[in-house]
C-alpha cells in the first residue's frame, strides 16, 4: 500500500503513529513519505499513484473515507485570509473554496507559512473561526480517503483515533526548527487540531459541499 501525506505539522501525530504503526503490522504494507501540498495529494489518489492519504474535504464528495479527517473548532491559525486583492492558494482546495462560500475576499494562506505568519503577528481572517461565526459548527478541511486496502486503511483508522499519541521530544524539536517556532508554539497549535469526525464534524462537512 502506497500512502501519501504532507508535511504540514496538523499532521504531525498522525505521522508519528503511522511510522510506529507500520513498523509494528505484518500486513504488507508500505509508507511514503510525500511532501506534496494537499492539492497535489488529491490529484495523486484520483489517479491512483498513491492508495490513501488525507486529501481535501471538497474534493472526498465522490471518494471512499474514513472517519478520519484534519478538523478544527472555532480557530486553526493555519488557514487566512489575508486583506488584498482575491488571490487563491494554490495548495489549497478546501480553503479556497470556503472563502467563496463566505463570501470573503482577500489572498489565501494556508499550512506552515500561514501559521508562521501569524506567530510573527501578521493580521488576517480566521477561516475556521469565520466558519464556526456562521454555522457554530466546526471546519473539516480534509479527510482519510481511499482507493483500495478498504480494510487495512479502516483499521489504522480505527486504531489512531484510539489512541493519544505522544510526539517525542527530539522530533519536536527537529519539526519546531525546521519551521522556525518553538516547540511550545508547535504543540500549542496541535492542541487546536482534532482528527475524529464526530457528528458536529459531519454536520458540517454536509453544510460545506451543500453550500459548495
Amino acid at each position: 500500500m502506497l500512502f501519501g501525506s504532507i508535511s504540514y505539522l496538523n499532521l504531525l501525530p498522525f505521522q508519528v503513529f503511522l511510522k510506529r504503526y507500520l513498523s509494528n503490522n505484518s500486513a504488507s504494507m508500505s509508507y511514503r513519505y510525500n511532501h506534496a501540498v494537499p492539492s497535489s495529494i488529491n490529484k495523486a489518489l484520483k489517479r491512483k499513484s498513491i492508495n490513501a492519504g488525507f486529501i481535501s474535504s471538497i474534493e472526498s464528495r465522490k471518494c471512499r473515507c474514513t472517519d478520519l479527517g484534519i478538523i478544527a473548532n472555532k480557530d486553526v491559525y493555519s488557514v487566512l485570509l489575508i486583506e488584498g486583492d482575491n488571490q487563491a492558494d494554490p495548495a489549497s482546495a478546501s480553503s479556497n473554496q470556503l472563502a467563496k462560500v463566505l463570501k470573503l475576499k482577500g489572498r489565501v494562506l494556508i499550512g506552515d507559512d500561514a501559521l508562521k505568519y501569524y506567530l510573527d503577528g501578521g493580521e488576517g481572517i480566521d477561516l475556521a473561526r469565520a466558519w464556526y461565526d456562521k454555522t457554530n459548527l466546526p471546519f473539516v478541511f480534509a479527510r482519510l480517503c481511499y482507493n483500495r486496502y478498504d480494510k487495512n486503511i479502516n483499521q489504522l483508522a480505527k486504531e489512531f483515533s484510539k489512541r493519544k499519541i505522544h510526539i517525542p521530544q527530539y522530533i519536536l524539536k527537529h519539526e519546531a526548527k525546521k519551521r522556525e517556532i518553538t516547540t511550545k508554539q508547535l504543540l500549542w497549535y496541535l492542541n487546536h487540531i482534532y482528527y475524529k469526525m464526530d457528528w458536529k464534524a459531519k454536520r458540517s462537512l454536509n453544510k460545506f459541499l451543500k453550500a459548495s
